[in-house]
């Protein structure tokens, strides 16, 4: 086909874009949009896609990360460990005990625990042990801080004027504003450049009239005879045109029925529970110490409304498991040893793993054998990033048979990670409360080891209140992370970015 050809069958919008690109060769769809008359930013976009398809342009994109502040009145707060630091040396003359800064009131117990991590980071206090007390004391560099502000502050006072992109602010200050929880908000950016390619540059040269068209010919067109007054767009049937799909499933529902269909067929069955529940099935059945720092706001979504959970139908039970914390009842531990609280079992929660589920499985119906599996949603309170979410879903399951050991553990995890096409996996050691041995699973991705979750088995402390005497495998893994592997992402926010492209090309499990 010659250019000239090619310009007969080229749209409207085509040469107008054509004809703006011509000088600079180079620009984007924003100053087309005004170099070229067009009313909307859709009709430039639209034009240079049939326009590459053709090889007359070359579409150019990169996409970048913009910051804003999830709330604007961070900008006015000074940091938690600045204010810690900061009481420390007026009040304490450099050095105190964790006890005296939460009996000192000024300071909340939240912010004493955000700030202890970033006080030894940055190096401001040392961190030591005085008996049972933690104590802080504030090192040189830390008074000397005092005087100005920090890298990170001046950069949240620039996120409080506006949006901050990141190649406008150094990366490793950036970063760790993105390693505090519920900080930074964060977009993606995409920006395009439309080139003229060689052919293109040909083509544009060409003189050609720029005239409306028309694409169809309509029925008020034929029944008037107006199609003998206006010009008729050629057509070219060898045109590329886009592939016509149809609907299908969401990969995360191909994954999870394949997972479901895997522990079926290895002979589980399936529960399921609510997202709602009580601290005291969701932890201190699980012997999770009531100042586990797991149980922090930080951590744990706390609810409101319901504020609090019953636990008046399972009194006997719940007595057990205060006498378990408290001393180790009957089952050869020695307990947390401290006073347990009622009030802090019966608080309402979102779930942080289905292993409540297991637990009130167990609870409800202790005969053996049993081998139980559940699929569902957890909510931790944790910042977003390329490998976690506040939201995400779990697989969770427990085995109780006489003669279940670790080494059957093992070798289930391995063979469920077979079934789901990966086996290149570690199992490491690992520490969970309720969990004597525990591991953790590790799959190697994009060369190097991710996290997909622990496993273990589950202490007498655990076991024993429930009437269960034979050991119980329990493993708590992560659905997404094994999706990412799976699909090749590098982000797992990308599973639920509503990218119709991807969800069209995702390939089938």
């Amino acid at each position: 086909m010659t250019h000239e050809e090619l310009v007969g069958q080229l749209s409207y919008s085509e040469k107008k874009v054509l004809k703006a690109l011509e000088a600079p060769r180079r620009a984007s769809p924003e100053e087309l949009l005004e170099k070229g008359g067009f009313d909307k930013l859709v009709e430039v976009m639209n034009a240079a896609s049939w326009l590459q398809a053709k090889g007359l342009v070359a579409v150019h994109e990169s996409i970048t990360k913009a910051y804003t502040l999830k709330r604007k009145e961070a900008a006015s707060r000074p940091l938690a460990e600045r204010t810690v630091v900061q009481l420390l040396v007026d009040d304490f003359g450099g050095s105190a005990s964790l006890a005296a800064l939460k009996a000192s009131g000024k300071v909340g117990n939240e912010d004493i625990q955000i700030a202890l991590g970033w006080i030894k980071r940055k190096g401001w206090g040392k961190i030591s042990k005085s008996g049972n007390d933690t104590v802080i004391t504030v090192t040189e560099v830390g008074r000397l801080e005092l005087g100005s502000k920090g890298e990170d502050e001046r950069l949240i006072e620039r996120l409080a004027q506006g949006e901050v992109r990141e190649g406008d602010a150094d990366k490793d200050v950036l970063e760790s504003l993105r390693q505090r929880k519920d900080f930074l908000n964060e977009r993606h950016v995409v920006s395009r450049v439309i080139e003229l390619t060689d052919k293109g540059m040909e083509v544009a040269s060409l003189p050609f009239e720029l005239k409306e068209e028309v694409a169809q010919l309509t029925p008020e067109l034929i029944q008037s005879g107006g199609w003998r007054d206006v010009e008729l767009r050629k057509y070219d049937v060898k045109a590329f045109a886009p592939t016509a799909l149809g609907g299908r499933k969401h990969p995360m529902t191909i994954l999870i029925e394949k997972v479901r269909d895997a522990f079926l067929t290895m002979g589980f069955t399936e529960i399921r529970g609510q997202y709602v529940e009580s601290a005291f099935w969701n932890m201190d059945a699980l012997f999770t110490a009531q100042d586990h720092p797991a149980r922090e706001m930080q951590d744990t979504f706390y609810l409101d409304n319901p504020s609090r959970v019953d636990l008046s139908e399972d009194k006997e039970f719940v007595d057990i498991v205060r006498q378990v914390h408290e001393n180790g009842w009957r089952t050869g531990s020695l307990g947390w040893r401290y006073d347990w609280s009622l009030e802090e079992a019966q608080r309402a929660l979102l779930r942080t793993h289905t292993t409540v589920d297991t637990v009130r499985h167990i609870y409800k119906d202790p005969g053996l054998p049993f081998k139980v599996f559940s699929i569902g949603r957890i909510f931790r309170n944790e910042a977003m990033d390329s490998t976690h979410l506040p939201e995400f879903t779990q697989i969770e399951g427990i085995v109780c048979e006489e003669g279940a050991d670790f080494d059957m553990l093992c070798g289930l995890l391995k063979e469920f990670y077979r079934r789901m096409g990966s086996e290149e996996i570690r199992i490491r050691p690992g520490y969970f409360p309720y969990t004597e041995p525990s591991l953790e699973v590790d799959i190697l991705w994009k060369g190097q080891w991710m996290e997909l979750g622990g496993a273990g088995v589950f202490r007498p402390e655990v076991t024993e209140p429930l009437g269960v005497k034979e050991p119980v495998l329990a493993w708590g893994l992560g659905l997404e992370r094994l999706g990412m592997l799976l699909w090749g992402l590098d982000d797992i926010r990308d599973i639920y970015v509503s990218d119709v492209d991807w969800l069209k090309k995702s390939k089938q499990l």
